[in-house]
C-alpha cells in the first residue's frame, strides 16, 4: 500500500513525510481493516511531526480522522462487518479496566492507544483499530465531508460541553480553523450569540458567513461579555484574554493537545467571580456518537479543501501558514 511516513520529526517546510510502498496491516482479533477512503489533516499532526509532542513511535504514518470501507475483520469481531463505511477517530484503544474506562472516561485511560501517534494512522491507503472505537459515518455526508468530524468536529464538541454554554447564551471562540468552524454550526443550532476572535481576515470572513454575530481579531475584546468560550488556536498568551472576556460564573475550554506558556494570570481581574478554566483530553466513544447524530440532524457542512495522499507536507504547510479555509483532507483512492 501507498503511505506517507514520518522518520525524523522536524519542520513541516521541509518536507518530512516520505512517499513509501508498505505491506497492508493485517486486523488483530478485535480489529477491523479499513479501505481508507479520505483523511483530514489536523494541527495535532503538526505537532506531532514538527516534535512539539514526545515522540513515541518511528518510522509513523499519522493521520486520525479516517473514513473509509471496511474490507477485513478479525476472527473475534462481531459488531463491524466487511463493507460497512467507518471512521477512526484520535482515541482509537482502551485497557476497558480502570476506573476512567468504567466511569465512561476513557479518555482519561493512562493505556489509551491514538491513531496516528502511537500507532500508524490514515496517511495511507489502508489502516486497522479496534471495532470498539469505529464509527458508523452517516450518510448524509460524503467521506470528505465526514472526515474533519472524526477530530475537529469530536473534540469541538466535547469542548463545546466543556465550555457549560447552554442554548441562547454567549460563546465566544479563539482561533477559527477546522474545529471551530464546525462547533460554530452546533452552537448556532442551540441558539447560541457566538463571538469570534481570530487572526486572519479570510477566517473572520467564514465565522462571519456562518453566523457569527461579531468577529474580531486574535486579541480583540467582545463587546459583550461571554457565558462560555473556547480557545482553539495553541497559543497560550489567550488564555487571560479570553477569561478577562467571561462573564461571572463563566467557563474557558482549552481545546488543544498542545498549548504554548500561559502568561501569570491575576486572581481578581481572571479567575475571581467563579470563573472556571477547563482542558480537554482527547473524546469518549459517546461524544463521537453524539457529535454525528447532531452533525447528520443539523445538518453539519463541512467547508474542505482536498489534497492527494502524495501532497500531504503541502497540505500540512497550508494548514501551518493558515491558509485552509475550513478544513483539509487528504483523498484516497
Amino acid at each position: 500500500m501507498k503511505a506517507m511516513i514520518l522518520e525524523q520529526t522536524a519542520d513541516i517546510a521541509t518536507n518530512p513525510l516520505r512517499l513509501a510502498e508498505l505491506p497492508p496491516p493485517q486486523p488483530g482479533p478485535h480489529q477491523v481493516r479499513v479501505q481508507v477512503q479520505a483523511c483530514g489533516i489536523c494541527r495535532t499532526d503538526l505537532h506531532i511531526i514538527e516534535g512539539e509532542l514526545p515522540a513515541v513511535k518511528r518510522p509513523l504514518i499519522p493521520g486520525h480522522q479516517i473514513i473509509g470501507i471496511v474490507d477485513r475483520v478479525g476472527q473475534e469481531v462481531q459488531t463491524v462487518r466487511e463493507g460497512d463505511r467507518v471512521g477512526i477517530a484520535w482515541l482509537q484503544d482502551t485497557c476497558g479496566q480502570c476506573e476512567f474506562c468504567r466511569s465512561g472516561r476513557e479518555n482519561l485511560c493512562a493505556q489509551a492507544v491514538f491513531s496516528g501517534y502511537h500507532v500508524h494512522g490514515g496517511y495511507a491507503e489502508y489502516a486497522v483499530a479496534s471495532e470498539t472505537f469505529v464509527y458508523p459515518i452517516p450518510s448524509c455526508f460524503t467521506s470528505q465531508e465526514a472526515a474533519p468530524l472524526l477530530c475537529a468536529g469530536i473534540i469541538g464538541y466535547r469542548a463545546l460541553r466543556r465550555s457549560h454554554v447552554k442554548p441562547g447564551q454567549r460563546l465566544g471562540l479563539y482561533g477559527f480553523g477546522a474545529s471551530a468552524h464546525i462547533t460554530i454550526q452546533v452552537a448556532r443550532h442551540w441558539g447560541c450569540s457566538v463571538y469570534v476572535c481570530s487572526l486572519r481576515e479570510e477566517h473572520r470572513a467564514l465565522a462571519k458567513e456562518l453566523g457569527a454575530v461579531w468577529v474580531g481579531g486574535a486579541t480583540e475584546s467582545p463587546p459583550e461579555k461571554l457565558h462560555g468560550a473556547i480557545i482553539f488556536a495553541p497559543a497560550g498568551d489567550l488564555v487571560p484574554v479570553a477569561l478577562e472576556a467571561l462573564e461571572k460564573g463563566g467557563t474557558l475550554a482549552l481545546a488543544g493537545i498542545y498549548m504554548t506558556a500561559i502568561p501569570p494570570l491575576n486572581y481578581a481581574r481572571h479567575l475571581f467571580h467563579e470563573r472556571t478554566l477547563q482542558s480537554v483530553t482527547a473524546n469518549t466513544k459517546q461524544d463521537g456518537l453524539e457529535l454525528l447524530q447532531e452533525a447528520a440532524s443539523i445538518p453539519i457542512r463541512p467547508h474542505t479543501e482536498t489534497f492527494t495522499l502524495e501532497s500531504a507536507n503541502e497540505a500540512l504547510q497550508h494548514l501551518k501558514q493558515g491558509k485552509i479555509k475550513g478544513s483539509g483532507v487528504l483523498t484516497i483512492s
